[in-house]
């Protein structure tokens, strides 16, 4: 998990995976509250497995991908 928790709020830094799958997306740096209520409202993505497994955000990165 090395790397992961640096990706997160400092409150869940230390916290074990499963529980940060289960967090808020706010919970990631850099995503405000304000961004994990849009991300509510438009895709009904509570938490960071939600936005992790969301079908949209999977498929624009596996276009990504290969695009590259």
């Amino acid at each position: 998990m090395a790397g992961i928790a640096s990706k997160f709020d400092k409150a869940y830094e230390t916290r074990p995976i499963e529980e940060l799958a289960q967090a808020p997306v706010a919970a990631l740096k850099g995503v405000s509250e304000s961004d994990a209520e849009h991300l509510k409202a438009a895709f009904n993505i509570k938490t960071v497995a939600d936005l992790g497994t969301n079908k949209f955000f999977l498929w624009a990165q596996a276009v990504a991908k290969l695009a590259e």
